[in-house]
């Protein structure tokens, strides 16, 4: 059992579930957290106006949603569920539409889950585990595909000379954001401290997750925000640049992100 799994039981895994809109397929994710005791039904409505609010954000990259609302008494422990439809529905994301797997997190604070978000990140970044995933046909499959050891992807592998990094006299902070703070945040945070490490800059770039509110004030201390196109529109202006990152499992559009960034 590893990080992920640890919050992930076979009750909460459904495989090809049938939902008529993206509302539907939340509200599947949500039941399923409910039927594993993870977090009541007001926990789903949540989930729900999180998208009303903020739009289509929590489409991370192509077909995936990662579906989750701030931490509430709804939450009744830190838990996911995993969602594979039957046939894939718009959530209203211009690039990653549609959508055929929605995981949710209930989190009780916003730190519990910060290795099984990294974990559900690297594995959702492997081309062949998201294949394995697709084939699986019991939720005992699912699982222990994702408990497994995967080999790195040539994505993380093929970078090209990064030039100078920042001095560690000039500590620079990246900001990486969504509408909660509590999860598509982490994803785009752990992808983009791999490519950090594979360049060789993690000592002299912090990277912090966090929301649209906490971000406006945060800005000033950061050379650059990463976030959704979603999220980017609700900041608006805050005096640094806001780089748009369409699919947040990506370490090649980061890369290309944190490239322009730097201008490297």
């Amino acid at each position: 059992m590893n990080a992920l799994t640890a919050l992930l039981s076979p009750a909460a895994v459904r495989l090809d579930v049938d939902a008529g809109d993206w509302r539907a397929a939340i509200r599947a994710a949500g039941q399923a957290l409910v039927d594993d005791g993870i977090s009541t039904a007001d926990y789903t409505a949540e989930m729900l106006a999180n998208v009303e609010e903020n739009g289509p954000y929590i489409v991370i990259a192509p077909g995936l949603a990662f579906a989750h609302a701030r931490p509430s008494p709804a939450v009744l422990r830190t838990g996911l569920s995993w969602v594979r439809l039957a046939r894939p529905v718009p959530f209203g994301h211009e690039a990653n539409d549609p959508v055929g797997l929605v995981v949710a997190l209930a989190a009780t604070d916003s730190a519990a889950h910060t290795d099984a978000m990294a974990a559900l990140a690297r594995v959702l970044a492997d081309p062949a585990t998201g294949a394995a995933l697709e084939r699986a046909r019991t939720p005992e499959e699912v699982l222990g595909i994702l408990g497994g050891e995967r080999p790195a992807t040539a994505e993380t592998d093929t970078r090209a000379d990064t030039g100078t990094a920042p001095g560690a006299a000039s500590q620079h902070k990246i900001l990486t954001v969504c509408g909660n703070g509590v999860g598509t945040s982490l994803f785009l945070k752990n992808t983009l401290e791999q490519v950090l490490d594979h360049w060789g800059w993690s000592r002299h770039v912090t990277v912090e997750a966090t929301d649209t509110i906490s971000a406006k004030g945060k800005a000033s201390e950061a050379v650059a925000i990463l976030t959704s196109r979603e999220i980017a529109r609700t900041l608006g202006d805050v005096g640094v640049p806001v780089k748009v990152v369409q699919d947040f499992t990506s370490t090649a559009e980061v890369d290309a992100v944190l490239r322009d960034t730097y201008s490297v």
